[in-house]
């Protein structure tokens, strides 16, 4: 309950909680405070009527509407506000105090004295996480980079059981609700802090997007991103068929499968930042990641042929077709992504996996098991079900989705989009000390691949060893690899000034059509919001610059220089005449992402754009916002202003450019 509390020199609202004990908000200068209950207005939704005249919305009633009678003249609530009326002159500002404590008498004494202290402790905390970035500027986007991630943590409370019901004290929901959205999720029942995409709109998480928070949350609060990473595998999320709630309005859609990555990242990233390895974490995430695995492959590769159709897996309308609804072709999709994805999900695990087995040797067989798993996911991109049909298309040099019909045949959707760069992400080095060490699991993978040469042809190069005994195990071989990169990196098709695009502009003059019964689906270059309403009006992935994706080719490009060193050379950007090599081509994607967000000659950031308030106005210009995705041609910031999220990795990019060791 809250209530006035009178009992010291200045105005308090005090809070009584029967656990947390008593509070005080102490409004200094506070005009009046109105009282309300904080509970839903029964008569405005459901035209039922209210048990108490004050209900949530009573201060937008009282404030906005004028009425008095919504807030209670009693001065109590479980719900309280603080009124300030002040008129200010063009230029002119106003301070507000508030104070949040046990009663304490004399709250105002050392007000100032504290909040000094408070300024200095975040600019020393965070002058030592930037220590090693050399620029003012990047230190201030990357401050408010973290500000934004660490702003975006919320509770969350669903009871998805309860929901289905409805609240006893309430109308009941209509019956249809029970066999609609999210009924197969009645275990989930979560009251946690969720680091939020999107605070502003109201709390939701999303599962793909959760896990790269974390990698940019490792860099301030290492333990937090952990606990995010675990959270999504409780048994009160996790379903028990494996499956990993991907958000609120539809847990059963399908997110790409990054939990292993990230997992895999925090754990060495903590060992970095504190010298120790917190094995017991890795090895509960990894206990649950095997249930994951296993729903992927029993729910989402139709005919057991290691290729894998995960719907629209978070890249919305970046088909030809909704992914995750019947075709309207009828059939199926071979997903060139979804594939992929799984890729990534299998070295992954069999990173985790030999990490375990240093202290645990029975680990050993679980990684041997993934190495072989990788094998057949790479046999089957470039030979489906033994029909010939590869993922790879030979005559573009480019992966692309396959369509298969009802009658069996197949159809390449030969759409040039980030699907297929996605194979790129699928690598791992492995070190000689790794087979060494583990001469059982040397044997087993040797024996695999004498077995099945024809699969270990695919892989890259792993019999050709470099620089120190590396192997490298990866999707793509050398010749693919330049191949795609050569695209990757051609100004007219996907790099930006400003990133990657998620698909080539070549589209903008060569639309790819699929006409079907009267109707023709088409695909075309957008660079900014999209005028298809695939997944409503969001669907904006046929030309915007998206960081998730972007920080993964980024992390990919790396661990391949790290087995091909600097004599594999790209032309970067093609037709530039200048050769980098893959570390190299790491840094100039990654320059190009802070861009974003840098002053240019004129003083101007891109990501705002032709707003000149925000470019110009002092009060304005030094504020970063992350919006969601980025205009493929001017950098734009499109989407969710205020939705820090997975753009947060900005602040990552620049710590890795700048940190005494390169992160692998």
């Amino acid at each position: 309950n809250i209530c006035l509390d009178y009992s010291h020199d200045e105005t308090a609202l005090r809070a009584d909680h029967g656990t947390l004990g008593t509070f005080a908000l102490w409004c200094f200068d506070a005009d009046e405070h109105l009282f309300t209950e904080n509970e839903s207005n029964l008569q405005r939704l459901y035209g039922a009527e209210n048990p108490s005249p004050y209900v949530m919305d009573a201060f937008h009633a009282c404030i906005v509407e004028g009425r008095r009678e919504a807030v209670n003249p009693e001065m109590h609530g479980t719900k309280a506000a603080a009124v300030y009326r002040r008129t200010l002159e063009s230029g002119a500002t106003a301070v507000f105090k508030m104070r949040l404590t046990m009663p304490i008498p004399n709250p105002l004494a050392d007000f100032d004295r504290i909040f000094a202290q408070r300024v200095k402790d975040a600019d020393d905390y965070y002058a030592e996480v930037s220590r090693t970035v050399p620029n003012e500027e990047l230190r201030h986007i990357q401050r408010q980079a973290f500000a934004g991630m660490l702003w975006s943590k919320q509770f969350y409370q669903y009871n998805v059981n309860c929901w289905l019901r409805g609240d006893p004290k309430q109308p009941s929901p209509p019956p249809q609700r029970l066999s609609g959205r999210n009924h197969l999720w009645t275990h989930l029942t979560n009251a946690d802090i969720i680091s939020m995409p999107d605070k502003w709109e109201y709390p939701w998480f999303a599962a793909w997007d959760l896990a790269f928070h974390c990698i940019t949350l490792a860099l301030v609060d290492i333990d937090f991103a952990k606990n995010q990473v675990e959270l999504l595998l409780h048994e009160w999320n996790q379903h028990p068929n494996g499956q990993v709630p991907a958000y609120e309005w539809a847990f059963g859609d399908v997110n790409p499968p990054v939990q292993a990555w990230a997992a895999l990242h925090l754990y060495r990233a903590e060992q970095e930042q504190r010298g120790t390895q917190d094995r017991a974490f890795l090895e509960r995430t990894f206990h649950k990641l095997l249930l994951t695995f296993t729903w992927w492959v029993n729910r989402k590769d139709s005919e057991g042929n290691n290729v894998f159709q995960g719907g629209f897996l978070g890249l919305d309308n970046i088909g030809v077709f909704d992914r995750s609804a019947p075709l309207p072709t009828g059939g199926y999709i071979e997903q060139t992504d979804g594939t992929s994805w799984m890729g990534l999900f299998c070295l992954s695990m069999l990173s985790i996996a030999y990490a375990l087995a240093k202290e645990n040797a029975a680990y050993i067989d679980i990684a041997s098991k993934f190495f072989n798993h990788f094998l057949f996911i790479a046999g089957a991109m470039h030979d489906i079900g033994g029909t010939g049909l590869q993922l790879w298309d030979d005559e573009d040099e480019f992966f692309y989705d396959v369509l298969r019909l009802p009658d069996g045949t197949y159809v390449p959707l030969k759409v040039r989009s980030f699907v297929g760069l996605i194979p790129l992400f699928a690598a791992v080095t492995i070190e000689q000390e790794a087979l060494t060490k583990f001469p059982e699991f040397a044997r087993r993978l040797e024996w695999f691949l004498s077995l099945r040469p024809d699969l270990g042809a695919l892989i890259s190069r792993w019999h050709d060893t470099r620089d120190g005994d590396l192997r490298l195990l990866a999707l793509v071989r050398g010749h693919r690899l330049k191949r795609l990169l050569k695209r990757a990196l051609d100004p007219e098709e996907f790099p930006s000034e400003y990133g990657v695009r998620a698909l080539s502009k070549y589209h903008l003059d060569h639309p790819y059509e699929v006409p079907v019964d009267g109707t023709t689906y088409t695909v075309r270059y957008e660079p900014a919001e999209s005028r298809t309403k695939i997944f409503g009006g969001n669907s904006n992935w046929r030309g915007p610059v998206w960081f998730p994706l972007n920080y993964l080719l980024i992390e990919s490009l790396k661990r391949f220089h790290r087995y091909y060193s600097d004599d594999f050379l790209i032309e970067c950007p093609t037709g530039s005449g200048q050769f980098l090599n893959l570390r190299q081509v790491a840094d100039f994607l990654s320059q190009r992402l802070v861009r974003l967000f840098v002053r240019d000659e004129d003083g101007r950031r891109p990501f705002n754009g032709s707003n000149m308030m925000l470019q110009e106005d002092p009060h304005w210009n030094d504020y970063i916002l992350f919006h969601e995705y980025f205009n493929g041609d001017d950098g734009k910031g499109l989407g969710a202003s205020h939705q820090t999220g997975w753009t947060g990795l900005v602040a990552r990019i620049i710590h890795d450019q700048y940190s005494e060791a390169h992160s692998e």
